[in-house]
């Protein structure tokens, strides 16, 4: 930002991948930001899709795990993170979400973060997101069940 500063060119959006599973933005780069005025957009709030119902019966034909080229490789998708999200969907059925849902509400929880990037290839996938809106809030209990989950205490 000093950089930028200098060089006569606010910096307004910075846009990290953050997820439940990628959490590096947490040590310090919102507060950071937050210093600076400047907004974040998380991309990749879905863990490319691992933070959904969609792998937990296989890989799908067709999805980003059945491509060649992409992030996600049939490697990342390992029994420790699918028993974690089956921890998570049952959180968020509590919640009366999906457990996509779910993941970007624990995304936008930061005051500092300004939106969400999704990675939709179906209308059924926007809707579903924008349905996270009717419940973005989390309770304290919440809050420690998920670090419970993704720490594996």
């Amino acid at each position: 930002a000093r950089i930028l500063r200098q060089l006569g060119t606010p910096c307004l959006i910075h846009q990290p991948v953050y997820s439940m599973f990628n959490r590096w933005v947490e040590d310090g780069l919102l507060q950071t930001l937050k210093e600076e005025g400047i907004g974040c957009i998380a991309f990749s709030p879905l863990a490319q899709g691992l933070l959904t119902d969609k792998y937990l019966s296989g890989i799908p034909e067709g999805s980003r795990a059945s491509k060649a080229h992409g992030f996600l490789k049939p490697a990342h998708i390992t029994d420790d993170k699918l028993a974690k999200v089956q921890k998570l969907t049952a959180i968020a059925q509590r919640r009366g979400q999906s457990l996509a849902q779910m993941a970007l509400a624990w995304v936008l929880r930061h005051e500092e973060m300004t939106s969400v990037l999704i990675g939709a290839s179906k209308v059924s996938q926007i809707e579903d997101a924008v349905g996270v809106l009717q419940n973005i809030a989390f309770n304290d209990n919440e809050l420690q069940a998920i670090e419970t989950i993704l720490h594996g205490d």
